[in-house]
């Protein structure tokens, strides 16, 4: 019960952080080029990304929003037998930027299932990103950090005498 909390719990907060900034930045950014934040190092650029990161196929949305579906049903598939905290809260960040960036897909134009994501935050040198972009990310070094440390998702109980 506890490692559905921690998933859940994580994936909402990420949805709903996603949700807020992506609402605060089309209101707030939609009349600027850019706003300097850290001079050229950090600045809000808003930007209605059609495909994935690095605008990559930027013609197969609604295959992200499919792979995105597929996704979302294996962590929920897999779950039960996590047995790390850690892995568990790496499935959360993935879950909820799957699902911050997929509510704009379902939900923004040009309509459903191939909406736009909205981008907002920007580094020198690096695509445009969202506050779902940033967690996957975060899961990804997460995960490889406990990968590193030998901390496996699933231990096997030995139940030899």
């Amino acid at each position: 019960m506890q490692r559905w909390r921690t998933l859940l719990s994580v994936a909402w907060f990420i949805w709903i952080l996603d949700l807020a900034t992506k609402a605060w930045a089309v209101n707030q950014l939609s009349n600027h080029d850019r706003v300097k934040i850290l001079g050229s190092f950090f600045q809000l650029t808003l930007v209605r990304n059609s495909g994935a990161a690095f605008s990559f196929a930027t013609s197969a949305t609604l295959l992200f929003s499919f792979f995105s579906c597929a996704v979302m049903i294996g962590i929920l598939y897999i779950t039960p037998q996590i047995t790390s905290k850690g892995w568990i809260v790496v499935l959360g960040l993935v879950m909820g930027g799957i699902l911050g960036n997929l509510m704009d897909r379902i939900f923004r134009e040009p309509g459903f299932l191939r909406g736009h994501v909205i981008d907002w935050m920007q580094l020198p040198h690096w695509p445009i990103f969202n506050v779902a972009d940033s967690s996957i990310v975060i899961a990804a070094a997460l995960s490889v950090v406990l990968s590193v440390r030998n901390i496996p998702p699933i231990v096997k109980k030995d139940l030899t005498p």
